[in-house]
Formats: structure tokens, C-alpha cells, sequence
């Protein structure tokens, strides 16, 4: 599969793209700057050598290759982005990553006034874009190391179930256990999350505090 990652040249983006790449898809990294994308690309490729291919492109580029984009923005740029490369989103499956964080108090939870970003981002690209909300409480800073299992879970809500599932099929390449969360509406709860699991981090001094969901089959 050909992933598109829009701002893929961050911490999350390109975590998400190293450890897709390794598992032998094809990955294009997006940026604002293509020349700054094509760096991080070259970057990734040295250290997934042949098990995968990444490439860099401006966002637009991204949003065009990829069968199945990635948002992986700040929250100041969510939607801007998106609006951006809108006509390359349609009929594509879009996993939205933003965390709505607002500065300087991101360990204070401060969500939009639809209840998630994931919902408002829905609601200004319109039904033709099967937004699904997802990874917003991974950390990057063990993503680019493939021998570092991952001690956190990832939420999938999205309110087409067949997305949700190519959402969960991709998590699982990237070495992460994955569950269906329900509709998009739920994205609020993991949105949420995020931002305990950074007070969290910042009480007990660790880099990359996560969730576990316990009590389901292979849980």
C-alpha cells in the first residue's frame, strides 16, 4: 500500500513512516517544503535500507500518492492542511493523528467546540473523506527503534466500520495492537487522553507513558 503522510518530516509522522516502511510499504513523506520532506525521506531510506521504499513530496504530492493518508500536523494546522490537498482526500481513507493541544498548559485538556478535532475536521471536508481518528496517544520517541515493542494500544474511531479496519490492519504493520473504538464522535475520549498521558510523563519523568486495553480477546 502507498501511505501518505501529510507533515511526516515531525517526530509522529515520521515515526509512523519508519516503522511502515520497514514493514514493506510504500511510504511518502509531505511537507510544506518538498525539499525539506525529500531530506527526511533520504533520512528514513538509510535506515529502513530494502525493506521499504519512502520518498519526500509537498503535502499536496503526499495527499495525491497515497491510498490511505496520514494527518500527522500540529493542531494549529489541522484543518488548514487538510482543506489544502481537499480534492486529492475524496474517496480516500484520511487518519487524522491531531491531538487538540493549546498552549502553554498542554497538559490541561482543552477540546474544540464540535467535542474532537477528528469530528471538526470531518464536518469541514465533508462526507466524501472517511476521516478515521487514531495513534493520538503513541509517543514517538521509541517509533524510529523497530526493536522496541511498544507498550501502548491504539483507539480506532471512525464512523465507517471497513476504514476503521484498514486503520487497524496498518497499526498492526507498524507493531501496535489496535481496537475498534467506535464512531468518530469516541476520537474525544483518545484526544483526551493524550494530554493526561503527557502530565503523566511530566509527573513521573518518563519519556512515553501509554494505554493498555485489558479484558478483550488477545488483550
Amino acid at each position: 500500500m502507498i501511505i501518505g503522510i501529510l507533515g511526516g518530516t515531525g517526530g509522529e509522522g515520521s515515526g509512523l513512516a519508519f516503522r511502515w516502511a520497514w514493514s514493506g510499504h510504500e511510504v511518502v513523506v509531505g511537507s510544506r517544503s518538498a525539499a525539506k520532506a525529500a531530506q527526511a525521506a533520504e533520512e528514513l531510506t538509510q535506515r529502513v535500507g530494502d525493506r521499504g521504499t519512502v520518498r519526500g513530496a509537498s503535502n499536496a504530492g503526499a495527499a495525491r500518492a497515497g491510498a490511505v493518508v496520514v494527518l500527522a500536523v500540529p493542531y494549529s494546522a489541522q484543518i488548514a492542511t487538510a482543506l489544502e490537498v481537499r480534492e486529492a482526500l475524496d474517496g480516500k481513507v484520511l487518519i487524522d493523528v491531531t491531538v487538540p493541544l493549546v498552549p502553554p498548559r498542554i497538559e490541561c485538556v482543552k477540546l474544540p467546540t464540535e467535542g474532537s478535532a477528528a469530528v471538526a475536521l470531518q464536518q469541514r471536508l465533508g462526507t466524501g473523506v472517511k476521516v478515521v481518528s487514531a495513534f493520538q496517544n503513541v509517543s514517538a520517541v521509541h517509533l524510529k527503534d523497530p526493536t522496541h515493542a511498544i507498550d501502548c494500544d491504539v483507539l480506532v474511531c471512525g464512523d465507517d466500520a471497513g476504514a476503521r479496519e484498514t486503520v487497524i490492519g496498518l497499526a498492526r504493520d507498524a507493531g501496535l495492537r489496535a481496537w475498534h473504538a467506535g464512531v468518530l464522535a469516541n476520537s474525544v475520549a483518545a484526544e483526551a487522553l493524550t494530554v493526561v498521558l503527557i502530565a503523566l510523563n511530566k509527573r513521573y519523568k518518563v519519556p512515553a507513558s501509554g494505554i493498555r486495553i485489558t479484558g478483550l480477546p488477545g488483550g
